[in-house]
């Protein structure tokens, strides 16, 4: 059974969303989706500074399996990549909760994609 944290937000496609103290919004993958692509071995991730809209394709996670999009979940400007994650893919599958892929500063009014609350996504899941 896939770990799903109750503090954090989810999205249909399978990324956790977390806002931060400073208003900014940090993104994952959740343990979920690490399972079901396996092994984990590049991540690519998105310019700092970038405007993004809602729904965008934020960067991209290759396994051994495939190669998944990470989708963005709110409009804004990216304001930090987890650079880590270039020499250590495989922090996504050890702690998918603690290895973020970005941060965005939300623009004020900017959409969202519908979010879901951790029992929402649990039902996701199981389906």
């Amino acid at each position: 059974m896939p770990v799903v944290p109750e503090e954090l937000k989810y999205t249909d496609d399978h990324e956790w969303v977390r806002r931060e103290a400073d208003g900014t919004v940090t993104v994952g993958i959740t343990d979920h989706a690490q399972k079901q692509l396996g092994d984990v071995v590049f991540v690519d991730l998105p310019l700092r500074g970038k405007n993004v809209d809602a729904g965008d394709a934020g960067g991209t996670i290759e396994s051994v399996k495939a190669a998944s999009e990470v989708f963005v979940p709110v409009s804004g400007e990216m304001t930090a990549v987890n650079e880590d994650l270039a020499e250590s893919p495989e922090d996504v599958n050890d702690d998918p909760y603690g290895a973020w892929l970005f941060k965005i500063k939300p623009q004020a009014g900017g959409s969202t994609v519908k979010l879901l609350s951790a029992a929402e996504y649990r039902k996701l899941i199981e389906g």
